[in-house]
């Protein structure tokens, strides 16, 4: 088994040392570093990575143009780390497709779990990937589980690695209602803490992509006051796109 790639994407050096060194002590051992967004797409371009951490403020960009760059490239996870500790910047950085947030100052050893949490997450939805249905077919809806791919109206659709994992987890358990401290915990691996608003904006961009109209969700639906739950389509029902 290859190590898991990282890359740590920030423009100070003693964050990089840090995280470097407390990530090294966690037995992550192949850990790239970049001080710009110029220098992050270069060694993107040159490597593959398992997971980003990324810096929302940059020299020569801000993080959430960059993350809408790499997801060009990649869609594995991203960890945003910013100074901004308010609801709109969050929402900014989980609505352009990063998967998790952490606000300066903050616990290195708090980034190593989090970090600990994605790639276990991967490693256990691969296992459960391999003991279910690797491909279903919802109408004109394809998920493609063990190539990791979304088809929609024979399109494929870029989907980043924990949208894609939320949309599998719910496939996964159709007709069942799912509170969003539940899904959070399910999907990302740990207690929702007042998280709720990260899964509402996977939710929201997931709808985006597989209903037909995502103001009137009928695959993805809401359940005002109790959570979400994943609808499959009857034959003869309208199919998305």
């Amino acid at each position: 088994m290859r190590p898991q790639k990282i890359l740590i994407v920030d423009d100070e050096p003693g964050i990089i040392k840090m995280l470097e060194t407390i990530l090294r002590k966690e037995g992550y051992t192949v850990i790239g570093s970049a001080a710009t967004g110029q220098e992050a797409l270069d060694q993107i371009a040159r490597h593959h990575y398992d997971l980003i951490v990324l810096d929302v403020m940059l020299p020569d960009t801000d993080g959430f143009q960059l993350c809408r760059s790499i997801r060009e490239h990649t869609a594995v996870p991203i960890l945003f780390l910013t100074a901004r500790s308010g609801d709109l910047d969050k929402l900014t950085g989980l609505g352009i497709g990063g998967d998790d947030y952490i606000t300066k100052p903050f616990n290195p050893l708090e980034v190593a779990a989090r970090i600990h949490v994605q790639f276990r997450r991967q490693e256990q939805y691969q296992t459960a990937a391999a003991a279910s249905p690797e491909v279903y077919r919802f109408g004109s809806l394809v998920i493609d589980k063990k190539a990791a791919q979304l088809w929609v109206n024979g399109a494929e659709i870029t989907c980043p690695a924990k949208e894609f994992e939320l949309l599998v987890f719910m496939a996964d358990n159709p007709n069942q209602i799912f509170t969003a401290g539940q899904l959070y915990e399910r999907v990302w691996g740990y207690d929702s803490n007042g998280d709720e608003k990260t899964v509402a904006i996977h939710i929201m961009r997931l709808r985006k992509k597989i209903e037909q109209d995502a103001r009137q969700p009928a695959l993805i639906v809401t359940l005002r006051g109790i959570g979400y739950k994943f609808v499959p389509p009857r034959a003869g029902q309208g199919e998305p796109g």
